[in-house]
């Protein structure tokens, strides 16, 4: 029997229209990541740390349920569209809604079984911070200026915050909303450089390749082969560590000597960009031996160089 296809089913068939901007659902994503994180902590070396994430994450989609935040108005969209920028730039348009996410995070890690007991000091600082020291903390988070004591201990549950009150006022957008920005290897929305890009599967989406906001979570479409860093079609070449599945490859650039981690649904469906991102820190250690600089951090592991990084194997290039 032959099925007559609806309109939304034509589109998802359209190849010639991909979607440009796939905006976030919080509550899924956060879940996603949890799960995804959990799944990637077996036989990680950095096991701890990524089940800690996982916990966060969790607070964050429990959050998620509850935030409420503000929508920009036609005059802001008018202006993003007009000069190309981004819609809600992060550091400048952070909503006061996410101090109470960052007290709900707080809170359900303090009582959080298994919470290494280091962390018991940030947690209190971050609970009993006044809310303009919170505000100057947040933006130094956003703009990776984490100079002051204690700024890289607080920065994972700022930024956890951060995200829950950004991917909420993202999610109440719609694509027409979003500008097209210049340059377009920044987040349309927020303003903030992708922490890795994600090769779709599924529908409309199928074989695309998104970049995702380390902030807001919102994800953009860029065309593959192309440096994600410096927007270079020449020498982008993919590389990964030996004995590893191909799920994840450090795309590297000739052109700017910038790398950036992609992941692939069609070799893994269920990787997730800033998990993978975060459980793949080995491909971070090989490409330290390299002369590719790493072209934006992951904002849940702003200490990600290491002092004495441990022997790094060796590397397969494509």
């Amino acid at each position: 029997m032959q099925r007559i296809l609806q309109p939304g089913d034509i589109e998802s068939l359209d190849r010639t229209n991909p979607q440009r901007v796939r905006l976030p659902q919080p509550a899924q994503i956060f879940a996603e990541r949890a799960a995804r994180l959990e799944q990637k902590a077996d036989g990680n070396p950095i096991a701890d740390y990524l089940r800690l994430v996982a916990q966060i994450a969790r607070a964050q989609q429990k959050a998620a349920a509850t935030v409420q935040t503000a929508a920009p108005d036609a005059t802001q969209i008018a202006q993003a569209q007009e000069h190309s920028m981004p819609l809600l730039p992060a550091a400048s348009h952070i909503d006061p809604a996410w101090h109470g996410v960052l007290d709900q995070i707080v809170a359900a890690l303090a009582d959080a079984p298994g919470l290494p007991d280091a962390l018991q000091p940030t947690l209190s600082a971050l609970r009993e911070m006044e809310h303009s020291a919170r505000e100057a903390l947040a933006r130094r988070v956003l703009l990776g200026l984490l100079t002051e004591s204690g700024d890289l201990a607080a920065a994972p549950f700022v930024t956890a915050a951060l995200q829950v009150v950004f991917a909420d006022r993202a999610s109440r957008l719609q694509e027409n909303d979003i500008p097209y920005t210049d340059p377009a290897t920044i987040c349309p929305v927020c303003g903030t450089a992708p922490v890795a890009s994600v090769i779709r599967i599924g529908g409309r989406d199928a074989g695309l390749r998104y970049l995702h906001c380390g902030a807001c979570c919102t994800e953009w479409h860029m065309v593959r082969v192309k440096c994600s860093h410096c927007e270079s079609t020449k020498g982008v070449r993919y590389q990964k560590v030996d004995g590893a599945d191909d799920s994840v490859l450090a795309e590297t650039c000739d052109q700017c000597h910038t790398y950036r981690k992609i992941s692939n649904q069609e070799k893994d469906p269920l990787v997730e960009p800033l998990a993978d991102d975060l459980a793949t820190l080995m491909l971070d250690l090989l490409m330290s031996e390299t002369d590719f600089a790493r072209a934006s951090i992951n904002p849940m592991l702003p200490m990600a160089d290491s002092d004495e990084p441990p022997d790094a194997p060796s590397t397969t290039t494509h």
